[in-house]
């Protein structure tokens, strides 16, 4: 079984700051109103801007692996620099980042404007590894993962009402969401800037930042060489790979294969949030009650292989009833995987090294969020559009295999 440190005594015996967890509840909630409420919209967004509408997926899947590509460069760097200066000041920062990137991205003209608008964003898009390190921060070590649900399913509350306020408002222009986006952004900087308490105590954190540290490859190095890590992290990227494709082209897919507008892309998003909520708040806790972290992980796992074999059936039949019964079992495999792989990882280091630990983390999630929507939109195109969820079937039952030759050798 996977062996986790618990060496920090001074987290095992701390109290609750509700202030720092009702602030860190709200953030998460905001975020996940802010980046859900684009993405009914991307694909009508893109448009003017193609002239081949084969490219469009393309295109479409190019915006979401920049996103990503510049959270794997700045997660690491976050993560370290909340570790040194406190997660305060970082999040601040990257609120703020947030807000003017949706407003550059609403705000268009061009298509290299759209990409400078999600870059912007990216680059401040890796304070979720911060808000983690912050929630480890104020959670004892013995309930950190039934925090982190908590964490999963109010993102998962914000990630319900954003795409329906996002199908919404594109009524009134496919830019609005955007604008909206980076409103409740730059609201939730400044309810930070006023009353969110900083969590890290002086006495945790680092002396100083070296600059091999604020390698993203590095910190993959790092965090790859702790071996009660390597299978996990190494199965949960072969996870992300077809989830970052799916992400990425869900929209265009439904717009491609049943011919959906944006209310009916965001009202699918929205049902799919109210389900984690629904996973998050009220089965994840009775799974935690007879099951180990490693075993919900897995039965996430194979959630989302049978959900991704309903969703590749939907493609080959046009039939858009199977592409909602697998969304459904995806998202509560993905729903009850996310806390239970991030209590495993949080669990594996003491308070100083969370940052560190988190933004490697977050690295390796990034990484496979930047191949995976390039994948995808290239065998979407090349082999049709079954064809990302046939790669989820394939990747994930490897990396099942990884994590159970994992967990024989640490047992």
């Amino acid at each position: 079984m996977f062996k986790f440190k618990s060496n920090n005594k001074q987290n095992t015996e701390q109290t609750l700051n509700k202030k720092a967890l009702t602030f860190g509840l709200m953030s998460v909630f905001l975020c996940g109103i802010g980046f859900s409420i684009i993405n009914p919209v991307v694909p009508f967004l893109v448009q003017p801007y193609i002239t081949n509408p084969q490219n469009q997926a393309i295109v479409v899947t190019l915006l979401t692996s920049i996103y990503a590509f510049c959270v794997f460069f700045a997660a690491p760097g976050l993560g370290a620099l909340s570790d040194r200066y406190g997660r305060r000041p970082l999040l601040l920062i990257c609120f703020l980042g947030s807000a003017i990137g949706y407003l550059v991205f609403g705000i268009g003209g061009a298509l290299w404007i759209l990409f400078v608008g999600r870059i912007i964003e990216g680059l401040t898009g890796g304070s979720i590894s911060t808000i983690f390190a912050y929630f480890a921060d104020i959670t004892p070590i013995e309930q950190r993962t039934k925090y982190f649900g908590w964490v999963s399913a109010v993102a998962g509350a914000g990630a319900a009402i954003g795409p329906t306020i996002g199908g919404l408002l594109a009524r009134f222009g496919y830019s609005v969401p955007m604008y909206f986006g980076a409103t409740i952004t730059l609201l939730n900087f400044i309810y930070g800037f006023f009353y969110m308490p900083e969590s890290l105590d002086k006495t945790n954190r680092l002396k100083k930042i070296t600059l091999v540290r604020l390698n993203p490859f590095t910190q993959l190095t790092n965090v790859l060489s702790i071996k009660t890590l390597k299978r996990l992290l190494i199965s949960g990227f072969l996870l992300w790979i077809p989830n970052g494709s799916l992400q990425a082209i869900f929209s265009q897919f439904t717009l491609d294969t049943f011919s959906w507008g944006p209310t009916l892309i965001g009202l699918m998003f929205s049902i799919m949030g109210i389900q984690d909520i629904i996973s998050q708040g009220f089965i994840m806790p009775k799974l935690l009650l007879k099951f180990s972290d490693v075993q919900i992980v897995i039965l996430g796992m194979v959630s989302e292989i049978t959900g991704y074999c309903f969703i590749a059936t939907s493609a080959l039949f046009s039939f858009y009833p199977l592409f909602i019964i697998g969304m459904f079992i995806f998202g509560f495999g993905d729903s009850i995987f996310g806390p239970s792989f991030n209590g495993m990882v949080s669990k594996s280091v003491d308070s100083s090294e969370q940052g560190r630990i988190q933004g490697g983390s977050q690295s390796i999630q990034s990484l496979a969020r930047i191949i995976g929507p390039i994948i995808g939109g290239q065998i979407y195109v090349l082999f049709g559009h079954a064809s990302p969820a046939f790669m989820g079937i394939i990747l994930i039952s490897v990396a099942i295999s990884v994590l159970y030759k994992g967990i024989q050798i640490n047992e």
